[in-house]
């Protein structure tokens, strides 16, 4: 189990890495937005490769941001459900959910997207749009984006089950949402009003 922990936070600290580098790529992706809005009223000039860059910038927070967002458990949940249950229980929910669920899922996509990009590579597919970009390492983003989930999913349930058996402790047990956090923020404010 010791080697499956050092694998997991391995795994996680890639994955916090890689999500926090591309979660600037939103600001990229409103420069880009705006520089092209400017661009088209100011000078009645259009590009397309701008707006298809704006969406493979998205695409690369949307894709990579995500294992980090589970990593962080800020993932998708019915919390009003989930928050009253035990501790325990929700572990074991977790637990399912990964292995049934999320790694299948992740699975089925890279299979998928893998033969969906090489022969997008071979062909060096352009975008149907006049100017616009290459789509082969567009396509590249959907394997690479699934790889990293699936790999913080397995991270997932190796902490999972070592916490289940009592060999770390939850971090999630005090972590405090950032539903909860924001909604704390709110009153304090409203309370200085």
């Amino acid at each position: 189990m010791v080697l499956l922990l050092r694998l997991s936070r391995g795994i996680d600290a890639i994955n916090r890495w890689i999500g926090r580098f591309f979660a600037l790529m939103v600001l990229a992706a409103i420069l880009v937005s705006a520089a092209n809005a400017t661009v088209r009223k100011v000078f009645d000039l259009s590009s397309n490769a701008w707006l298809e860059l704006q969406w493979v910038l998205f695409s690369m927070v949307f894709l990579f941001c995500a294992p980090w967002t589970l990593l962080s458990g800020e993932h998708v949940r019915i919390d009003i459900v989930n928050t009253m249950l035990p501790r325990p229980v929700r572990s074991v929910i977790d637990l399912i959910g990964h292995m049934l669920f999320l790694l299948p899922l992740t699975i089925i996509m890279i299979v998928t997207s893998v033969p969906f990009f090489l022969n997008s590579f071979r062909l060096n597919e352009q975008s149907f749009s006049s100017g616009g970009l290459p789509q082969w390492p567009a396509k590249s983003l959907i394997m690479i984006g699934f790889t990293l989930l699936a790999l913080q999913g397995l991270s997932e349930l190796i902490k999972r089950i070592a916490i289940m058996r009592g060999i770390i402790p939850d971090p999630l047990a005090t972590q405090r949402s950032a539903l909860e956090t924001e909604v704390e923020q709110i009153v304090d404010v409203a309370e200085k009003r």
